[in-house]
């Protein structure tokens, strides 16, 4: 191919009008050159004959030419020209893009300050605080917390825990009565209540419980007066037990375990367990799974706050709290309580078979100066006066439990905000209403928050949002909560001190609430938000915010039983120290705002704003901002425990390969749906609508299908109990280097305890938990044929 050379020769000049240029070839003993004619012609004049002849050439010497010195001129024009068009057409391009951008971002709800786009309807009429169009996130934030201002949280506290509430009483009738009145109010679109029949256990006024001294014979001897007969463990077993006593801390499995490796031995015996760090229920079943043959649980003033400006707990008072080790009517397992349904006669497996019963400190002061035996570790020590805590054993007691069983009517209240994209998918919040006592702490806040949110979000015509006033009776709609709620919130608990923020949650919902934190101002530091206030002294903020959802919540049945993702938020007490007023009669109004001085309202609305926005964005984001990728983290951090035991593995010809290949599949498919969504148009509301179904049951392909839900109602594979579960997998495969000393306790598993390690059950128990967690892989992959289950 020939080269082209030149620059442009001449023109010929003359008369303007239209005209034609052609390019031939001229030969030519250098390389070869296009000779380009033009060809003017007149509009009237013929053209003419004539063509002047143009070359285009390659550079040659300057001068060697004459003509070329005025075309040298316009190419060194044209070089200098060119930087300056260059610099022309990047400023038209960046100007394009800047504005492309600007006018894609009106309907962008993703960025940092995010936008919420508000679909309008023919038959809604808009307030004045409504917006046509696009409705910005920080427009809808102002109008939510300018309504949320209106109400008085404070004066709904104190009216509400001035009323008995005693579950199944008539006064817990009448206030079921007012709340379904306040929602009817409200102009919600739906509201109902439903009537559950439940198993409750009551105190026998004839027949109290009773704590005796016996003698040698094991004959009861002295009485030790029970202060309030009224305080008592629901679900108790009941009966007489009888057995040396011996104090057994917090009644976790690794302190049973240290009693035996003290030589005190739990089994047959009456443990004395203080309150605390695990639920009524986990000590209880903790204490039958090594033996014991009841338990006495009482309130240590060293787990309380010591600041002398505070309100204390009195010493003649002990703590209510049930042992149930389940969720709902432990009479129903798995099944709704209603009264026109007929149920065999079976019982939860959750209830215990050992009698429990609450102590005051004065009683618990006067058995712990009874016993003998070693002195207790130094972090096992307590405040309560005498002599230094000893594990025991001491002298023997009897336990006597009369408790019995009465079909009590629960009146749960449903109020329903619809949607209108979604209108089936719910956000579901909830608070309990009935109180042991005044349970000001308890539940009066909680349902003073939810009442307000109710009135705020009334005013403002927003949702979808479900509320109810309790969380009871939720096997009656266990069909419908994993395909249609996104999320439920518990308000119980809400307000324990004012000082230090917790977050019990799922995994999914940990970065929401990152994002929520940053726009909510902290209730005690002021000019700062609640994110500035956890972060300013720690550099990993969600480890001293976020902590597992415990089974105490009412939280923890939704993710752990339903396969919901769930949340409760709670302020608590400086270095986590209990609110000491809760389950008792002290929980009264009065010693809540002692307790905050005075803060109690900034705090209570506090929680309403974070409990608000989070609702909000759940309502109406056009994707759900659950952050499924989470639970992949999750699974390596119990991996990497599990890798402490490969080399013992190995040895024995096992692997853990299956787990980390089907951690792998989890990863990549909550890869492969990030890039999908990143790759998608948001206008495409059926394209989102799928995207939000599979992303809302991530917590469901989490419940183990390889296990019945009435003999392990917590299916939950992280945070669940039972052999499914990867905690029991971990305590098992501990077993490799305990040589049989010691037992697998119920608290990370919830199973029998195991001796030693058996090669055919850790086999199953790494089948069945690697086959959950593939199934979670695939279901988020979306399409079948794009499962890949080769290990």
């Amino acid at each position: 191919m020939e080269q082209l050379w030149g620059l442009l020769q001449g023109a010929k000049r003359l008369s303007p009008g239209p005209s034609q240029t052609t390019y031939k070839h001229v030969e030519s003993t250098q390389q070869g050159r296009l000779q380009e004619e033009e060809e003017d012609r007149e509009e009237v004049a013929e053209p003419s004959a004539h063509f002047c002849p143009m070359e285009l050439r390659g550079p040659e010497p300057l001068g060697s030419r004459p003509g070329r010195q005025n075309l040298g001129l316009w190419a060194a024009a044209g070089r200098r020209a060119t930087p300056y068009l260059v610099l022309m057409a990047l400023l038209i391009f960046t100007g394009a893009f800047l504005l492309g951008y600007v006018a894609f971002r009106g309907s962008c709800q993703a960025c940092g300050d995010d936008v919420l786009v508000v679909s309008e309807d023919a038959n809604y009429e808009t307030s004045p605080d409504s917006h046509q169009g696009t409705l910005y996130w920080s427009d809808l934030q102002a109008m939510f917390l300018r309504h949320l201002g209106e109400g008085s949280l404070e004066d709904i506290i104190r009216q509400t825990s001035l009323r008995k509430r005693v579950a199944g009483s008539a006064g817990m009738a009448v206030l079921a009565q007012d709340i379904r009145a306040a929602l009817l109010r409200r102009k919600l679109d739906h509201v109902w209540t439903d009537t559950h029949y439940v198993g409750m256990q009551f105190p026998d006024r004839a027949h109290p419980n009773t704590l005796h001294w016996v003698d040698a014979a094991g004959e009861p001897r002295e009485q030790l007066t029970l202060e309030d007969p009224d305080v008592y463990c629901p679900y108790s077993a009941t009966g007489n037990a009888t057995g040396e006593l011996v104090y057994a801390h917090y009644g976790r499995p690794e302190d049973l375990q240290h009693l035996r490796a003290r030589g005190v031995e739990p089994t047959g015996r009456l443990l004395l367990v203080r309150l605390g760090l695990i639920s009524f229920a986990q000590k209880v079943a903790s204490a039958q799974d090594f033996g014991a043959r009841g338990v006495l649980i009482y309130p240590d003033p060293a787990d309380f706050s010591q600041d002398s400006h505070k309100p204390r707990l009195s010493s003649h008072r002990a703590v209510y709290g049930h042992v149930h080790l389940g969720t709902g009517d432990p009479y129903t397992p798995g099944f709704p309580s209603f009264n026109q349904t007929q149920f065999p006669p079976v019982q939860s497996s959750g209830l215990p078979s050992i009698p429990a019963q609450p102590v005051s400190a004065d009683i618990a002061s006067l058995l712990l100066r009874k016993l003998k035996g070693p002195v207790t570790p130094q972090e096992w020590q307590g405040r309560l006066p005498g002599s230094p805590y000893r594990l025991g054993p001491g002298p023997g007691l009897q336990l006597g439990v009369n408790n019995h069983r009465v079909s009590t009517p629960i009146n749960n209240i449903f109020g329903c905000i619809e949607g209108r994209s979604e209108p089936d998918h719910y956000v579901v919040i909830g608070a309990q209403r009935d109180a042991w006592g005044p349970g000001a702490a308890k539940s009066a806040v909680g349902t003073a928050i939810l009442l307000e949110l109710v009135r705020t979000f009334s005013s403002m015509a927003s949702g979808p949002a479900e509320v109810s006033s309790s969380s009871a009776g939720m096997e009656g709609y266990l069909s419908l909560l994993h395909l249609k709620a996104v999320v439920y919130v518990s308000l119980d608990n809400a307000v324990l001190g004012d000082d230090k923020f917790h977050a019990k949650t799922s995994p999914l919902l940990i970065s929401l609430i990152e994002n929520i934190l940053k726009q909510v101002d902290s209730p005690n530091h002021s000019g700062q938000t609640l994110y500035e206030q956890v972060a300013f002294n720690n550099h990993s903020w969600d480890a001293e915010v976020i902590q597992p959802l415990p089974m105490d919540s009412s939280a923890y049945s939704f993710t752990a039983f339903a396969g919901v993702p769930a949340v409760e938020f709670s302020f608590v007490e400086q270095d986590g120290q209990a609110y000491p007023f809760l389950h008792t009669k002290e929980d009264t109004y009065d010693n809540l705002h002692k307790m905050l001085q005075g803060r109690l309202p900034a705090v209570a609305q506090a929680v309403a704003q974070l409990t608000g926005q989070l609702l909000i964005r759940l309502s109406h984001d056009h994707l759900l901002p659950l952050d499924f990728g989470r639970y992949g983290d999750v699974v390596l951090r119990h991996i990497s425990s599990l890798n402490e035991f490969s080399g013992d593995l190995k040895a024995r010809g096992l692997t853990l390969q299956w787990v980390y290949s089907a951690r792998g599949d989890y990863i990549r498919a909550a890869e492969k749906l990030r890039k999908e969504i990143y790759n998608s148009e948001e206008s495409d509301e059926r394209l989102m609508r799928m995207y939000n179904v599979r992303i809302m049951r991530v917590e469901f392909y989490f419940l183990s299908q390889y296990v019945s839900p009435t003999n392990s109602p917590f299916r939950h594979i992280f945070l669940g109990r039972g052999d499914h579960t990867l905690g029991a997998l971990l305590d098992h495969v501990r077993l490799l280097r305990s040589n049989g000393s010691k037992a697998l306790g119920p608290a990370s598993s919830g199973v029998a305890p195991i001796l030693a390690f058996q090669e055919s059950h850790f086999r199953r128990q790494l089948a069945l938990l690697t086959w959950t967690l593939q199934g979670a892989a695939n279901a988020l992959s979306g399409d079948v044929w794009n499962i890949d289950n080769n290990f």
